[in-house]
């Protein structure tokens, strides 16, 4: 069985694991979606205040990560709000640490096994990203069709060997398809997406902060809005993102009806009391 379609589940909904072992270890952590075969997988991961991991010569798999709160620190390095950073599959990692806490959105290309030995494998160094500050990248203007007006980008990362994307993007309040319908539209790429801020209207319901999807290739989406504003994290797994549009249009409403696709057996804790409630 393939990594399964999840749109949408309000991360806030899962509950909190802990790790006893491993490379997370004195965490826990919200599976947000994973591979059954390869085990790769995407997580909230929160880390206590005075965590520190045992030094790891580096992992076999690659590590994305976002820092949604406070501060990590990684080989000596410090990962505040909002740094993000790729380290490919036996990149040496060291010491992980944080004195007060963070939470950080955390993708794995497989199952994160610490590496026993030296890496022997293929890490091209053009495909590290040791740090980024997002708060230091600048926004670059974007259109897409039917994408409501004044919407920026931060390109953080396009892999120069599997050509897949990670990126920021927001759009301003009040934003709809004009004359309130649009064309939908697919992907030959797996879209993964989590929201930071604002509210996103589409499909399958409202996203607000916390919610996240992992959609599969050719799934038919959209068209979207947001009332508030909205700003979101997405990534690509199997090439950039290219866009297929339909020739007819579909009619866009601020109310969907909440719609889900989860897989079978997700347990998930009751909707939160409000709609603005911390998804930490």
């Amino acid at each position: 069985m393939p990594r399964p379609h999840v749109e949408f589940i309000q991360s806030q909904r899962i509950a909190w694991r802990p790790h006893t072992e491993g490379l997370l270890a004195g965490t826990d952590s919200r599976e947000l979606s994973a591979d059954p075969l390869t085990g790769a997988c995407t997580r909230v991961v929160r880390y206590p205040p005075g965590y520190q991991g045992a030094a790891v010569r580096g992992l076999d798999a690659d590590e994305e990560l976002f820092v949604l709160d406070g501060a990590l620190l990684i080989d000596g390095r410090r990962f505040a709000h909002h740094a993000y950073a790729f380290l490919p599959a036996g990149h040496p990692r060291g010491v992980v640490r944080s004195d007060g806490g963070a939470v950080v959105l955390s993708f794995y290309s497989a199952r994160p096994a610490i590496l026993d030995a030296p890496w022997r494998g293929d890490s091209p160094a053009a495909r590290l990203i040791e740090h980024i500050d997002c708060y230091a990248v600048p926004w670059e203007p974007v259109r897409y069709k039917e994408m409501r007006s004044g919407a920026l980008r931060k390109p953080l990362r396009k892999d120069p060997v599997t050509g897949d994307e990670t990126w920021l993007l927001t759009s301003p309040p009040h934003g709809m398809p004009p004359g309130g319908a649009g064309a939908r539209e697919t992907h030959p790429t797996v879209e993964e997406v989590y929201v930071l801020d604002g509210d996103l209207h589409g499909n399958c319901g409202v996203m607000r902060p916390g919610a996240y999807f992992w959609r599969p290739p050719g799934i038919l989406h959209g068209p979207y809005g947001t009332r508030r504003g909205a700003t979101s994290l997405y990534r690509t797994v199997g090439g950039p993102l290219v866009a297929e549009w339909t020739a007819d249009k579909a009619p866009f409403s601020y109310d969907p009806p909440y719609t889900p696709v989860l897989p079978p057996g997700l347990e998930l804790l009751p909707e939160p009391a409000s709609a603005d409630e911390s998804p930490f």
